[in-house]
């Protein structure tokens, strides 16, 4: 009796382990092939005919999806933070610096990646369950039967939508972030608006807005590029659209944070 109960708890040790290496495997095999398709995206970015009409019609449905919400974020974020350290700033004396603060934070940091995790719920996700419903039914393949390049028309138009959208979006977070401490201030003391805005950009310095600037490329376009993977390689059936847009959300949204950290060692570097 024990021999069987110890020759099944190693039976299922090694079935668990099999799992466990194939889902490793599965991991560097998927990797590889996002390398293989951003290669070919970046050089189908390079490549003619220009799909003009499709990037501003994706651009605009991309930005106008993703407004509302990130400048509802930043408002939101820019009030918060305000009223949560006037109080600690208040304690040294140190009130008059609360706006270049929240200036620095917001630009520096919390605007790019908060507008980029937004980006990625919204813009990834979208991408990822689209381009999946065209690889369901089949007009992917319509299109690569008809002449037209998939790759060209559906996939970098949307990559590029992406990576000139966030940036913006971003700067609109910024400004309603801006906006909502300035309300906030003002409940504790009264600030005209001018003397606000000169403290906030007292601070702020090319080392600030450049950094900040390139990364949010960089979010767009590993955020168009995650979605569009995720939905180009989806399996059969309508499960599978589903299954890309997690997958693309999740995948991108690591992705945010993983840049954010090179850029800030780079930046402490320099």
């Amino acid at each position: 009796m024990k021999k069987h109960i110890l020759s099944r708890l190693s039976l299922k040790s090694i079935h668990v382990s099999e799992e466990i290496r194939h889902s490793y495997n599965g991991i560097f095999i998927d990797l590889g092939e996002l390398v293989v398709f951003t290669i070919n995206v970046i050089k189908q970015l390079f490549r003619p005919p220009y799909e003009y009409k499709e990037l501003i019609k994706q651009g605009f449905i991309l930005g106008n999806k993703s407004f509302g919400l990130v400048s509802v974020t930043g408002f939101i974020m820019g009030l918060v933070l305000t009223m949560q350290m006037n109080p600690v700033l208040a304690d040294f004396g140190a009130q008059s610096l609360l706006p270049s603060a929240i200036s620095v934070a917001m630009v520096r940091e919390l605007g790019p990646v908060i507008t980029g995790l937004i980006c990625a719920g919204k813009m990834s996700s979208g991408i990822g369950a689209e381009i999946a419903a065209m690889r369901v039914t089949e007009q992917i393949d319509a299109m690569e039967v008809s002449g037209t390049n998939p790759l060209g028309f559906v996939v970098t138009t949307r990559v590029m939508a992406a990576m000139i959208t966030v940036p913006v979006l971003v700067i609109f977070a910024d400004a309603f972030s801006l906006f909502g401490a300035f309300l906030a201030v003002n409940i504790f003391e009264d600030t005209s608006f001018t003397l606000f805005m000169d403290r906030s950009f007292s601070m702020l310095g090319f080392r600030d807005l450049m950094p900040a600037t390139i990364k949010t490329v960089f979010f767009g376009f590993f955020i168009g590029l995650i979605g569009c993977y995720k939905g180009y390689n989806a399996g059969i059936g309508t499960e599978s659209v589903g299954k890309a847009a997690n997958s693309a959300v999740v995948s991108a949204s690591l992705t945010i944070f993983v840049i954010d950290l090179v850029f800030v060692l780079i930046t402490n570097l320099l």
